[in-house]
């Protein structure tokens, strides 16, 4: 499949609402996703105080998408759920679906396999751009949504649930983020289940075809976003499957914080969040870094130029536009930048290959808006 050109898609109007468009990936398979309920009989959920159970969306290099649709960016119940969060104001548009087509075959070979969690009162789809280019090039990513912290959790039953309101004490933040890293190992263990060809969706649904044997466990990596940086960072330190993992832009929770890792870890941040500079967290954890490690910053960004949010929110009127927190950055350099820097740096640790375009000592010609902080 020839690679798509990396460019926001004009917003069309259909059925009154405008729509909304994201840029599709550009590596060179084309990408397909199957979603999983999974339910944890062996935890108790610490804020419905029944089993555990989450969302995973699983992203995949497809064999061949023809027949087989593109999921919503949010399923229709966390969509309306999303827009009375945001009381209205995004109304008038259709939030966009994805290039990824719903359970379309999968493509032959032994991938890496990533894990990813979402920032707080984020979902796991908010960082589709980056996820869906990394399965273009070979990677099988698992987003998860981790429900009461990520945003809006729809399940299959219909049921929505939405974040708790945010205790931004310390102590709350770190309990949370233990939830996530034991979400994160759960969803490991179920990974397994997979590519041993059994299915651990809760409903038992169909899963795409040629999926088993195509999941190499023992490359796995983690990367996040705010909050879901952190469960990256604490999901390393107590599961040693995890071999690399990315924080973008998040604070820091929990052990990992003074005990550090032996791994190979990347922080990214921006000017507004200098995390090695302002952040209590980082410096720590920073020096107990015994592996490979870099810092860098994303120039003229904001907190969610990481994020699909950069792409979306030239898109809006500019009342939305002001509160979305993505900076003076350029959305479509935003997020090539950021789709690079990740695949640089898994491409390095998980597969071995060198980091020709100088991205991750922030000297790439091509990606000027990466700067070398700190390694």
């Amino acid at each position: 499949m020839a690679a798509v050109p990396l460019s926001l898609s004009t917003p069309a109007v259909a059925a009154d609402l405008v729509t909304i468009g994201l840029a599709g990936p550009t590596g060179p398979y084309p990408v397909g996703a199957v979603e999983l309920h999974l339910i944890d009989p062996s935890r108790t959920d610490p804020w419905s105080g029944q089993a555990r159970e989450v969302m995973v969306t699983v992203t995949y290099p497809a064999a061949d998408t023809h027949g087989h649709a593109p999921l919503p960016w949010l399923p229709a119940g966390a969509e309306r759920a999303l827009k009375a969060r945001f009381g209205g104001a995004l109304d008038g548009y259709a939030l966009p679906k994805t290039h990824s087509a719903d359970r379309a075959p999968v493509r032959p070979g032994r991938r890496p396999v990533l894990l990813h969690s979402p920032g707080y009162q984020a979902d796991r789809t908010h960082n589709t751009l980056v996820i869906e280019e990394l399965a273009s090039w070979g990677y099988i990513v698992a987003a998860v949504d981790h429900p009461y912290d990520s945003g809006e959790v729809q399940f299959p039953d219909g049921r929505v649930v939405i974040s708790s309101p945010a205790d931004p004490g310390d102590e709350a933040g770190a309990a949370a983020v233990a939830v996530r890293a034991a979400d994160l190992r759960f969803v490991l263990d179920r990974l397994t289940v997979l590519e041993q060809g059994g299915t651990p969706d809760a409903e038992g649904r169909p899963l795409p075809r040629g999926l088993r044997g195509t999941l190499d466990l023992t490359r796995v990596g983690a990367f996040g976003h705010s909050r879901g940086g952190a469960a990256s960072a604490s999901v390393m330190r107590l599961d040693r499957r995890v071999r690399a993992g990315i924080d973008l832009d998040g604070a820091l929770y929990g052990p990992v914080v003074e005990h550090g890792l032996d791994r190979p870890f990347l922080l990214m941040d921006t000017a507004i969040h200098d995390g090695l500079n302002q952040d209590s967290s980082w410096p720590p954890f920073w020096a107990h870094l015994s592996d490979w490690h870099r810092c860098l910053r994303l120039a003229q960004a904001d907190h969610n130029s990481f994020t699909d949010i950069v792409a979306v929110a030239p898109q809006l009127s500019e009342p939305v536009r002001r509160m979305l927190q993505t900076g003076t950055i350029r959305a479509d350099r935003a997020v090539a930048a950021v789709r690079a820097t990740v695949r640089a740096f898994f491409d390095l640790q998980l597969r071995g290959r060198a980091d020709t375009g100088h991205l991750l000592c922030g000297a790439s010609p091509r990606h000027p808006e990466i700067e070398y902080i700190a390694g």
